[in-house]
């Protein structure tokens, strides 16, 4: 059972997830509304926590343990299903399909693999890998920044090369696994 207490004027909620003891401070300041109205915010988080569906980062998007509980309830849904992680269905694509390309684009392959993807997806069940998630990589990779002035960024061509890579390994993924592609109506960049 979640509890609101208030420190130095401002209310924070002291609640149970992944069997671990999370305390998250709010702007609210301590007045009898505003317990109210957390006490509803409370509800809600309890009932998705139980439900299964609880996102820590979309209520305290500013916490710093937000990227770590992400990272925990994406291990233990890979755990619990029988869907491998992204990166263990990635390196087993990777074995069955480097028969069929040549050393040049293996190596390609794998530095993609290694410096894109598996670090956004890496750790996430490859069932749990939704269309939102996918978009907002692609939206990502137009910010990367690199060179010795930071001022070149990546090609649409190289954006592309990453987000059909990426859509290769989950086409393969959701035809073994039988869950729905989140690929689906994903255009390439232009620019």
């Amino acid at each position: 059972m979640a509890s609101i207490r208030s420190r130095r004027g401002k209310l924070f909620v002291d609640f149970r997830y992944m069997n671990m003891r999370c305390r998250e401070t709010t702007n609210l300041t301590d007045t009898p509304a505003n317990r109210k109205k957390l006490a509803k915010i409370i509800e809600k988080i309890e009932a998705e926590i139980t439900l299964g569906i609880f996102d820590y980062a979309a209520y305290f998007p500013k916490s710093e343990r937000a990227q770590e509980m992400t990272a925990l309830a994406d291990r233990a849904e890979s755990c619990i299903s029988r869907n491998p992680t992204f990166k263990e269905f990635s390196e087993t694509f990777f074995e069955e399909k480097k028969i069929e390309w040549r050393p040049s684009y293996r190596q390609k392959i794998q530095i993609i693999l290694e410096k894109y993807l598996l670090p956004e997806f890496g750790g996430k069940a490859v069932h749990a890998i939704k269309k939102s998630d996918l978009l907002t990589f692609r939206s990502s990779l137009a910010k990367v920044r690199y060179g010795k002035d930071g001022q070149s960024s990546l090609s649409v061509a190289r954006i592309n090369q990453i987000m059909i890579l990426l859509r290769m390994i989950l086409e393969e993924a959701s035809d073994r696994h039988e869950f729905e592609m989140p690929y689906k109506n994903i255009r390439g960049c232009s620019r």
